[in-house]
């Protein structure tokens, strides 16, 4: 059962009908700062790539840091809304901000993020969803560009965005932070820097509050350890990197930085990511074995993969020589698409280890299905929208018009494919924010304890 004062805080979530843009929560913290001048101040904390302010909004002066961070990946749009409500009720309930000065940045990436505005208002379908999504290129996103050494793996490459945060880190010596992630399809899962057996039962009771399952099903990674019902310990790039190549696969193509929590762990802060999806999956949860053996549902994934590379390579390949733009859209595809590959190669490596002589279960069928459905409109889409920004500029030369057509009717059947294949319920967005926060609250309570 939830804290009465927790769940309190949650009824004070308001319905929302859309996600907000950047534009939009900027306003807001610049509003929210003009009218409690003697409890928040706004200031600009960095500038993006192409000229973006970061702006963070600064509430109470307790002897706790907080850092509660939107956007770090720009198709991950609820922590947006969730920034916006948690500092309106930091500025009005002296209370709430408990012994926390908190740090509120708006957003981490508004370059990517305003590349994806284009599905904030929906509908919400993942057709709709995968013809406007912009993800960048592994080197060009802020949460995994911290700098890395490890092995044969080094990455240094900071961008302005990555040493706005690291200094906001260096600076306050958080003692809780979190940025703000999504997912999805699946159920609600969560990653703590650190076991913390008290915060996760009340991260788990969470989402049962709005019928949400909680991830049962596959891991983002499987290098990542699982210390609890829907909780892991946050991904680490060293145990990726040795998890690939105990394969006989060279890491360091897979390899960029570090995430935001590693730069935190040298001053003891407790990070927190809760991952909500957009859609309903029912069986997220299900546990219950099916007549699959789990081996070959890992082939089945790797064949896939492998296929929707084919499709993808070909076009990337087939424009090579004639694409000019060098777009975002662009970088981000000849990065994802050898990926999927890589990807591919594990899973074909892994299907025969004995461990996987088992009958999967109903949340693992779901998870390995839905994944290949999200690769495929994820970068098909980008790589559509890449295409036709040469058309845009005048480029649209016979090959990219070739190539264009062809992956849009491929595409229109995937988007079928994965609309008839895995449940597209949307989950209300005033839900995934009042998750969010309050799982925020929850985590910075813990934290000062």
């Amino acid at each position: 059962m939830l804290d009465p004062t927790l769940s309190g805080e949650l009824d004070t979530v308001p319905r929302y009908d859309r996600f907000a843009t950047v534009d939009e929560v900027h306003e807001s913290l610049t509003a929210l700062a003009a009218a409690h001048p003697g409890t928040a101040t706004l200031r600009r904390v960095g500038t993006s790539r192409l000229g973006e302010p970061m702006l963070c909004l600064t509430v109470g002066e307790g002897r706790n840091h907080a850092i509660v961070a939107a956007g770090p990946h720009p198709n991950e749009p609820i922590g947006g809304l969730t920034v916006v409500h948690l500092a309106g009720r930091l500025c009005a309930d002296p209370d709430l901000r408990g012994s926390y000065t908190w740090h509120i940045v708006g957003c981490v990436d508004p370059d990517g993020t305003r590349l994806n505005e284009g599905w904030f208002a929906g509908p919400y379908t993942k057709a709709h969803y995968g013809r406007h999504f912009y993800r960048p290129a592994g080197a060009e996103q802020v949460e995994w560009t911290f700098p890395f050494s490890y092995k044969r793996a080094y990455f240094d490459r900071v961008m302005p965005e990555t040493l706005a945060l690291m200094r906001l880190i260096d600076t306050t010596r958080p003692t809780f932070m979190t940025t703000l992630h999504n997912s999805e399809l699946g159920g609600v899962f969560y990653y703590l820097s650190r076991p913390e057996p008290a915060l996760q039962a009340v991260l788990t009771a969470l989402p049962g509050r709005y019928g949400l399952p909680l991830h049962a099903g596959e891991p983002e990674h499987p290098a990542i350890t699982r210390i609890g019902e829907a909780v892991f310990l946050s991904p680490r790039m060293e145990d990726v990197y040795d998890y690939t190549e105990a394969l006989g696969q060279d890491p360091t193509p897979l390899i960029t930085g570090a995430a935001s929590d590693s730069h935190a762990a040298r001053y003891g802060t407790l990070c927190m990511i809760a991952e909500m999806p957009y859609w309903i999956d029912p069986t997220a949860g299900d546990t219950t074995p099916t007549a699959h053996v789990y081996a070959d549902l890992v082939r089945t994934q790797a064949a896939d993969l492998r296929s929707a590379h084919a499709v993808l390579d070909e076009a990337l390949n087939g424009v090579a020589g004639d694409v000019v733009s060098g777009s975002p859209f662009l970088r981000a595809s000849r990065h994802f698409i050898p990926l999927l590959a890589e990807m591919a190669t594990a899973g074909e490596q892994r299907a025969g280890a004995p461990e996987n002589a088992r009958q999967a279960t109903a949340a693992e069928l779901s998870s390995r299905r839905g994944l290949v459905h999200s690769y495929r409109l994820r970068f098909g889409g980008m790589l559509l929208r890449a295409l036709e920004g040469e058309v845009a500029i005048g480029n649209g030369t016979p090959s990219i018009r070739r190539h264009l057509s062809a992956l849009s009717e491929t595409y229109d059947e995937w988007c079928a494919d994965a609309e008839a294949g895995t449940p597209s319920q949307t989950i209300p967005i005033e839900h995934l924010v009042a998750l969010q926060y309050g799982a925020v609250l929850a985590g910075a309570a813990h934290a000062a304890r």
